[in-house]
């Protein structure tokens, strides 16, 4: 489970998604067997949280990994590029962004 402090020297990421109503349970469902399957079981991986906005038009994912470099080559396996782009077909647009901790409350 991930932990917002500002002590954090790993690597956080939020990436969106935005889709339709009409996909986000499939999408959703892409992205848990992501994780269950692939994600978690990747050097450096610490932690993840999924959730969806109430209508169903956009899903934020937090993750957190040791290193930059852990998050860059866990997109870079083949298994992740295949999942991608069966993610992507499923949404208009998801983007991945890497952050730093400033502040936590």
């Amino acid at each position: 489970m991930p932990t917002i402090t500002t002590d954090f020297k790993g690597q956080t990421v939020l990436t969106t998604f935005e889709m339709t109503p009409g996909t986000a349970a499939d999408l959703m469902e892409a992205l848990r067997d992501a994780y269950d399957a692939c994600i978690r079981h990747q050097p450096g991986f610490l932690g993840a949280g999924l959730h969806m906005n109430d209508a169903q038009t956009r899903i934020a994912n937090y993750s957190q990994w040791a290193r930059r470099e852990d998050f860059q080559a866990m997109l870079r396996t083949e298994e992740m590029r295949k999942r991608n782009r069966h993610i992507a077909s499923l949404c208009s647009h998801f983007e991945p962004v890497m952050y730093e901790v400033i502040q936590s409350y």
